[in-house]
């Protein structure tokens, strides 16, 4: 049988994301702060975005002729103008199409030409690279606008973009929440190129309903504080950091981009209660010396997403700092939240991602699509109203994704692991990445779990490589060194040389082989990388890495295993 969620149903509104956030009767008061700048000098607060949105939506109507559907991308780091802007453009009617602002002029230019954006919102530090790209997808220039504070000549700002001064601006425009989109996310890639994830108002209403119905309880406006270093642009920081803080009405204090210094002065100063991380910086936190130095007593639990957390790093950053940390779960085709611990369960079901969320019922298929019993692995397949509408202009692409069964639209994961007898949910690799030795299954992500408790390991990523000479796969770990710049060796790549670099690599060998099974064993050996490839969600872009892998052979590699 499917598996249902042990919370109450949650009563889902009908309605588009301006309404459920704006014209509602328990929205919070005018006057709560929501978003501020992590160094204090700027803030919204929720009568402040209502009215920014609105004078920018009205903008968009009057002075661009928007029309119900077009699409704006946001090419910017976290800012607090981000919440506004976004709601302005659902004023407008709109479609928002965040996007990395990692991403080069070829990759930028690809989202905006595949989503068939219209205008873009960048910062005039990235304002080159956005011109560029909108020259190359046909945007005009007067459509490319900066946000932030800072100005240039070359674009307008998007607070110019409002009504005639004086006059009454436009209604909003209404879109149907079931079937319009409200947002246009791009997959990470990790096996290709992005794939644009349909979003509607509903999916996104949904989410947030469904997490404040679950682990959302135990997080409140008057008592809480959340720090915003997760990217706006990917759809875990855009649902948890930019819609939860407006829906709650919990301040938000926001950073640009994560820097471990600014992190901890941002808890330490603005008495953040509870953070959104992915895992490295859980390593951090539980290694760096700069962490001692910092009061973060006020944080009541740190959320981790993205990668599985051994029982062994929750302990470390425990014992040292008396964190709390549980896991959660999700996919930009689920809006994106789907599973977390709850928090009173933090510690007794560690490895999992905890219990799924109110409204939704799950399955874990067999390879030939046969339902799985208790503790045994198959792939995670999920159904709910936050489940995406379909991949933007690939219809292949959803009909692989999307299953009808007993009624209900399951979205297949690609995700495997198991359903354990008090409905834990415990995710253990991707179908796709499971490496095969000798017929044997190796999943990456627990040798990585594994290998983040050795202590010159600061990231890593497991990947399959070929062993021509045994006709199978092998795993092969690369690894960012702990030991960095001079006191590694090098200080140019921060990586240890020679035979210092060998001898590292046989001792996380042979360390690793004494803790896995024989099957699990690196036989493809270690390489040290200045840093691993991954997406915007901290998920690993391992297709980089078997890129990479294609020009180094397992037979010269100086850190063979002899195992």
């Amino acid at each position: 049988m499917p598996a249902n969620s042990p919370y109450p149903t949650v009563h889902i509104p009908e309605v588009d994301l301006w309404e459920f956030i704006f014209d509602r009767n328990d929205r919070p008061a005018d006057g709560q702060t929501i978003y501020r700048s992590c160094d204090g000098n700027r803030h919204y607060t929720f009568g402040d975005v209502k009215a920014a949105a609105t004078a920018f939506g009205q903008g968009l109507i009057t002075r661009w002729n928007w029309k119900q559907g077009d699409v704006l991308n946001i090419y910017a780091p976290n800012d607090v103008d981000f919440g506004p802007i976004v709601y302005g453009v659902l004023y407008a009617g709109g479609i928002v199409s965040p996007a990395n602002p990692a991403y080069s002029v070829d990759e930028l230019s690809f989202q905006l030409s595949n989503s068939g954006s219209r205008a873009i919102v960048t910062t005039k530090t990235f304002l080159p690279q956005a011109l560029k790209a909108a020259a190359m997808s046909g945007i005009e220039r007067s459509k490319v606008l900066l946000l932030g504070t800072d100005r240039d000549q070359q674009a307008q700002h998007w607070t110019e973009i409002q009504p005639e001064h004086g006059s009454r601006g436009p209604l909003r425009c209404k879109v149907k929440p079931t079937t319009d989109l409200a947002f246009l996310v791009y997959s990470s890639g990790t096996t290709g190129l992005p794939k644009g994830v349909m979003l509607s108002h509903h999916n996104i209403v949904a989410d947030l309903c469904m997490i404040h119905g679950s682990v959302g309880t135990s997080y409140r406006s008057e008592d809480d504080k959340i720090l915003g270093v997760l990217p706006f642009f990917h759809i875990y920081g855009l649902t948890g950091l930019v819609h939860q803080p407006l829906h709650r009405g919990i301040e938000l204090v926001v950073m640009p981009a994560f820097d471990l210094k600014v992190f901890l002065e941002s808890i330490q100063t603005h008495k953040i209660t509870f953070l959104y991380v992915a895992p490295p910086v859980i390593v951090r936190l539980s290694r760096d010396e700069m962490v001692s130095k910092y009061d973060l007593s006020s944080v009541k639990m740190i959320t981790s997403g993205a990668a599985p957390l051994t029982k062994e790093l929750i302990d470390s950053v425990h014992r040292r700092l008396n964190l709390k940390i549980n896991q959660a779960y999700g996919l930009s085709e689920t809006s994106p939240m789907t599973h977390t611990q709850p928090w009173d369960e933090w510690y007794s079901s560690v490895g999992s991602v905890g219990k799924m969320f109110p409204n939704m019922t799950a399955k874990y298929m067999s390879p030939d699509e046969k339902e799985t019993q208790a503790g045994e692995p198959g792939e995670l397949w999920l159904a709910g109203p936050n489940v995406f509408l379909g991949y933007w202009k690939n219809d292949e692409a959803t009909k692989n994704a999307i299953i009808n069964v007993d009624r209900r639209r399951y979205f297949k994961t690609g995700d495997v692991g198991f359903l354990d007898t008090n409905n834990n949910f415990y995710i253990t690799d991707r179908v796709k990445e499971l490496i095969k030795y000798k017929g044997w299954q190796v999943a990456p992500a627990e040798l990585e779990g594994k290998l983040m408790d050795h202590p010159l390991v600061n990231d890593v990523a497991v990947i399959g490589i070929e062993d021509r000479e045994n006709h199978t796969e092998i795993p092969r770990a690369y690894i960012v060194h702990s030991k960095r710049g001079a006191d590694a060796g090098d200080t140019t790549t921060g990586l240890p040389k020679g035979k210092q670099s060998e001898a590292d690599a046989e001792e996380i060998i042979k360390w690793t082989a004494s803790k896995v099974a024989n099957h699990k064993r690196l036989r493809g050996g270690v390489r040290f990388i200045d840093e691993i490839p991954k997406s915007a969600a901290g998920k690993i872009l391992r297709r980089v890495l078997k890129e990479r892998a294609k020009n180094e052979s397992v037979a010269t590699s100086q850190t063979k295993s002899k195992l």
